[in-house]
């Protein structure tokens, strides 16, 4: 038998035999002895240092948020057809475009328009126009870039998957923004992970595939008693026994490395067991919201059932923060598709929804901002498509991957700013149109990444996986 396959089983086995957080640890091993690790220095000079990423899951309408269209009022219960903007469905115009067009919300297109469903009002000294679902993140409109001109081609939710790598949920799975960031940057903590992901994973459910494991999203539940699965030891060792058999495993590591001197997966190994070990404190430590003044846990929504759950989640984001976690992803919508998928009863819908996130938004920004953290730290507002301008049944909106928004704040992002625009419905991004991985493209060039010299040897990236920054909203 080889000599490394008895070291490797006799750690493996110690681990698991004391070591609630094992599992935790061995996919850091096996992805470790896929790549040459990277030496984890940005490529030019960074304008950010992380990345708060909230993305809501199942298409929130643009209509009903960030991109006002009142012609939508005008001609409610029409035909496009029959208005002045039927043009919006003219194939030569929409080839134009260069948005590949394969047929809107899962192949129909509805053309009865809808009218918006909530006002529009002026915020800020930029007077952005935002939905009056979203009043407090309105209030922050001079500190964010609105990007209303954003596009898919998955008309279905695995644009989830689409909106995070780039690719259609039916071409070969590649990497996330957060796995991406994650692999080609250092560390900014040694005790916590530098990708997390708090509430329901999107449609794919991973984030790293050929990366390896290690280069993974841990998932992180609101729960101070409990927020990680698996980093309690499984038998009642105490810290004292627990680092002892940590101490012992890595003994065997060094017996290891005075064998095999130039392998460098060994010391990857026993820091990825250090760095499991240190996490069930540091996790738990970045949960403990009584910490916080109540004037703080207000400013979340802590205070109001509505709005609770997801300022927890944000609260939770600050903290892991500004303790050196690099890429946060925080999801909103549970169900299959997402909360946000409203085929009926949108006003209801989006109405209870629009509670839940934007005062923990606003409040996040805010927080953010008063702390000196926002200069660093890139907040994303994402959603996978919006909504079809015009109706589904009598009081729902289809999914819409032509034209939709997103926003960005922080991090070198200009505020108070509008980039791209749609048509008079709302139909089709026609002004400075944004695949998705332009939001990536910007992220990487504020994080001082060029994603080309990111590439693994046998794993050819696509030019459309790399995106364009946008350079109007980049201060």
């Amino acid at each position: 038998m080889n000599k490394d396959y008895e070291y490797t089983i006799s750690r493996r086995t110690a681990l698991r035999s004391g070591l609630g957080f094992g599992a935790l640890a061995l996919n850091g091993i096996m992805a470790a002895e896929q790549h040459v690790l990277l030496d984890g220095k940005p490529h030019f000079e960074p304008r950010a240092k992380r990345v708060i990423w909230l993305f809501m899951r199942g298409g929130v309408s643009h209509m009903e948020s960030f991109d006002p269209k009142p012609e939508l009022n005008k001609h409610a219960g029409k035909a496009i057809g029959e208005t002045p903007h039927k043009a919006v469905l003219d194939p030569q115009k929409i080839r134009k475009l260069r948005i590949p067009i394969k047929g809107d919300a899962n192949g129909h297109t509805r053309t009865k328009i809808f009218p918006m469903q909530t006002g529009f009002r002026k915020h800020g000294q930029s007077g952005i126009e935002v939905s009056d679902w979203f009043p407090h993140i309105g209030s922050c409109a001079d500190d964010i870039a609105f990007i209303r001109s954003m596009w898919t081609s998955d008309n279905n939710h695995g644009a989830q998957v689409q909106f995070h790598s780039g690719r259609h949920f039916l071409d070969p799975r590649v990497p996330t923004i957060g796995a991406w960031i994650n692999y080609g940057l250092g560390s900014l903590s040694d005790d916590l992970p530098q990708f997390i992901n708090i509430g329901p994973r999107f449609f794919d459910k991973k984030d790293a595939h050929y990366l390896g494991p290690s280069y993974e999203a841990v998932n992180l539940k609101i729960d101070p008693s409990n927020p990680l699965d698996f980093a309690r030891p499984t038998n009642g060792m105490s810290p004292e026994e627990q680092l002892e058999n940590l101490s012992l495993t890595n003994r065997l590591n060094r017996l290891a490395v005075e064998q095999y001197p130039f392998d460098p997966v060994i010391e990857a190994r026993m820091k990825s067991y250090e760095l499991a070990y240190r996490m069930q404190t540091a996790v738990p430590d970045a949960m403990r919201f009584k910490e916080e003044s109540a004037e703080t846990r207000k400013l979340y929504g802590l205070d109001q059932q509505e709005t609770k759950a997801f300022g927890q989640q944000l609260l939770a984001a600050r903290r892991f923060s500004e303790r050196g976690v690099r890429f946060i992803q925080i999801m909103h919508g549970d169900g299959a598709a997402g909360a946000w998928d409203n085929h009926s009863g949108l006003k209801k819908g989006h109405t209870t929804l629009s509670r839940q996130v934007d005062l923990p938004t606003a409040g996040l920004l805010k927080d953010l901002k008063q702390r000196g953290l926002l200069e660093d730290t890139i907040v994303v507002f994402a959603t996978e498509f919006g909504r079809t301008p015009g109706s589904q049944g009598a009081d729902g909106r289809d999914h819409h991957s032509f034209g939709f928004s997103v926003w960005m704040a922080g991090g070198g992002i200009k505020g108070g700013v509008i980039n791209g625009a749609t048509d008079e419905l709302g139909y089709h991004a026609v002004k400075d149109p944004h695949y998705v991985t332009d939001v990536h493209a910007t992220i990487n060039h504020l994080l001082g990444l060029d994603p080309h010299k990111l590439e693994v040897p046998g794993h050819k990236r696509l030019e459309k996986d790399f995106g364009y920054p946008i350079h109007d909203i980049i201060a």
